[in-house]
């Protein structure tokens, strides 16, 4: 009885352990950061459409994409919104990822989940990622999503090049939000 019970013990004393230095670890991170900021409010219905991507903060699951990325955002009947994300690869073909965007909070809010692992996972909470619009020009042509971490970064344009001073200006605004701007790769847009 007691060696059934010691690994059990054990695995709660680790996973306690392990919560512990997450919480301090991610605390002494928020004290020397100022929390990201996200824009006021969102119109889903303005937002919806295709954006391309300008530039990204480099990340593990577009390492294949080489250009011509972007992503399509349309509703559905549930309120949460269907992601198309495409780009070309290296050997010319274009890759698709088809996933599902919810916000988090009221129906204006500015901060959305985003899942493109399948839908029996969905009550996973490490598969939805956050999915933070922290810049939008009052057109809803330029914008900027981030996480809270700022580990991710995308520019996102409603067409496929972006004006340079649009592009200088957002930069500033990200750089006083202490997004490390020289991390940003520019995406290759061409037909």
């Amino acid at each position: 009885m007691t060696l059934l019970l010691y690994p059990r013990t054990l695995f709660i004393s680790i996973l306690g352990l392990l919560l512990i230095c997450l919480g301090s670890s991610q605390a002494i991170a928020q004290q020397g950061d100022q929390a990201v900021k996200t824009i006021a409010t969102l119109d889903v219905s303005r937002y919806l459409g295709t954006w391309y991507e300008i530039a990204k903060f480099p990340n593990w699951f577009q390492k294949k994409c080489v250009g011509n990325t972007k992503a399509v955002y349309t509703a559905k009947a549930d309120g949460n919104l269907r992601v198309l994300n495409s780009c070309k690869t290296s050997s010319g073909e274009i890759s698709e990822a088809e996933g599902l965007a919810r916000q988090i909070g009221g129906k204006d809010s500015p901060k959305l989940e985003v899942r493109f692992a399948p839908e029996w996972l969905s009550f996973l909470p490490l598969v939805w990622g956050d999915y933070w619009v922290i810049d939008l020009d009052p057109q809803y042509q330029v914008a900027a999503v981030s996480d809270p971490k700022r580990e991710y970064l995308w520019v996102l344009s409603r067409t496929p090049q972006l004006d340079p001073k649009a592009y200088e200006d957002l930069l500033q605004r990200l750089k006083q939000q202490q997004f490390d701007i020289q991390k940003l790769e520019l995406t290759a847009q061409k037909n």
